[in-house]
């Protein structure tokens, strides 16, 4: 990957995009979402779900997001802690 230098942060916006049409779209995204799983990867309740109210779904999802991010931060905290760190 070349290494490009750049005078001001707007020089940098045509660099950051890919076009809609730029086969390589697809594959960026798939390395920014397979990044992403490997970094920080998510787990959800087998099933479906079914709730009276959205109120309800809403508590669900904010107990789901608290329980993935109590992962990551125990994940976080387990490598800090390893020898050799």
């Amino acid at each position: 990957m070349p290494v490009r230098k750049f005078r001001d942060v707007s020089e940098m916006e045509d660099t950051l995009w890919y076009e809609r049409t730029d086969p390589e779209l697809p594959r960026a995204i798939a390395r920014v979402w397979d990044f992403a799983a490997r970094i920080c990867p998510r787990e959800f309740p087998r099933g479906v779900h079914k709730y009276r109210s959205i109120e309800e779904a809403d508590a669900d999802c904010d107990r789901w997001d608290d329980m993935n991010f109590r992962a990551f931060q125990d994940r976080k905290r387990a490598r800090s802690s390893s020898p050799g760190r």
